[in-house]
């Protein structure tokens, strides 16, 4: 019996007539989480632990205040109850929050008129680049009426299946310069507007310039996509949450000096180095979280990004798709970006224009680990590949 995840357990017992196969499978599928932040109290908690399927593993060197952990989704409730009786009430209260995010969808999220019911199925997000300088050579200003050619393109995603389009305004491509605020805007808020005008379908403007952001709101936008996850612009998380929208961070660690240029593939990031590439972006992704709680942005309103393609390598990028499960334990949904980006293009050898069938199996493979948004340029493959995903994973039994 192959079981992949807690979901394909429930349906494996049920199929061969097992009492209660939830109840069973909870005290079956393992669990691994890497517990970091402990006080030398509540690590001392952890080590003598007795629950039964339960393994504590210190880690190597001299390394303090934390663990790995070893476990099925019973045996963490079990645990946390056990940490709760010798005292460690705030560790008691993280692992039971640990074990609803991981068994627990994320509550619904209206993104204009978008209902999103996470868990259900995969949502696109179709990539509108209103610059003369995009890495996928998409940019509509190459266009003499770019924002005629913005709208019909966005009709033709929605025709497609998108659910979402993501308006930007400056390149983020590595090496790209930036753009000045009053350049962002002329290109962003024409663009938002006619759309928002003429075609039913919720927009995301893309940039981390809060003046942008407002003014692409007031223009019609209904969700904040911001690359550097409310870390660049102070007054970024503050406009979120006057708005009321929705809003994706993204984790990000990019670098001009890291940026390497190759004429035919495009720009890649050298040199970058993490104590631990996963539990770092985690724990930089739940920074961006709690700055985006505590300027007022509800929990439900926060979407995530790992930040494929965003200060990592080559190797990195390949890491954090194949990995992308991971970042269930922060409880939010999960936006995934790998569309025709460089990691794909050092790996194929391929240009920006031939990477769909690499674009495809990245995300299928995002869409099984967990992803709940992609967002693409090519959309109408991207869409059937993840319609197809979605039969192979998120079947009901």
């Amino acid at each position: 019996m192959a079981a992949h995840t807690h979901a394909d357990l429930v349906r494996e017992l049920a199929a061969q007539g097992w009492a209660m196969p939830e109840k069973k499978a909870a005290h079956a599928h393992q669990l691994t989480l890497w517990v970091s932040g402990l006080t030398p109290e509540e690590e001392a908690v952890m080590r003598r632990a007795t629950v039964a399927g339960v393994s504590v593993l210190a880690p190597e060197g001299a390394r303090g205040g934390a663990c790995l952990l070893l476990t099925t989704q019973a045996a963490l409730l079990a645990l946390a109850d056990e940490v709760e009786a010798r005292g460690a009430d705030a560790l008691a209260d993280a692992l039971r929050g640990t074990h609803r995010r991981l068994t627990t969808p994320p509550a619904p999220l209206r993104i204009g008129p978008l209902m999103c019911e996470w868990g259900t199925r995969t949502y696109v997000m179709g990539i509108l680049n209103a610059t003369p300088d995009s890495f996928s050579g998409d940019g509509l200003l190459q266009q003499d009426d770019w924002v005629r050619a913005a709208v019909e393109r966005a009709r033709l995603f929605v025709k497609w299946g998108a659910d979402i389009i993501d308006v930007g305004g400056e390149s983020t491509r590595p090496g790209a310069q930036p753009v000045d605020e009053e350049t962002e805007l002329a290109r962003v808020v024409p663009v938002v507007e006619a759309i928002a005008r003429e075609v039913e379908v919720a927009i995301s403007v893309d940039t981390y310039k809060a003046r942008v952001a407002a003014a692409a709101l007031e223009a019609g936008a209904h969700l904040v996509n911001d690359v550097w996850g409310l870390r660049m612009d102070p007054d970024m998380a503050r406009v979120v949450a006057d708005y009321g929208v929705p809003v994706v961070v993204m984790h990000n660690r990019s670098r001009p000096k890291n940026a390497v240029q190759e004429a035919r593939l495009g720009g890649r990031y050298e040199g970058i180095t993490y104590t631990h590439l996963l539990n770092d972006i985690l724990d930089e992704l739940e920074a961006s979280i709690e700055m985006a709680l505590a300027a007022g942005i509800p929990e439900e309103h926060i979407i995530i990004d790992p930040g494929v393609g965003f200060g990592k390598t080559v190797e990195q990028n390949l890491e954090l798709v194949d990995r992308l499960d991971a970042f269930r334990a922060l409880g939010r949904p999960i936006l995934l970006g790998t569309s025709r980006k460089s990691f794909i293009g050092y790996t194929l050898d391929l240009p920006p224009d031939e990477r769909v069938e690499g674009t495809a199996a990245t995300v299928a493979i995002g869409i099984a680990r967990g992803a709940d948004i992609v967002r693409v340029h090519d959309v109408l493959p991207m869409v059937r590949v993840a319609r197809m995903t979605d039969a192979l994973v998120r079947r009901r039994g």
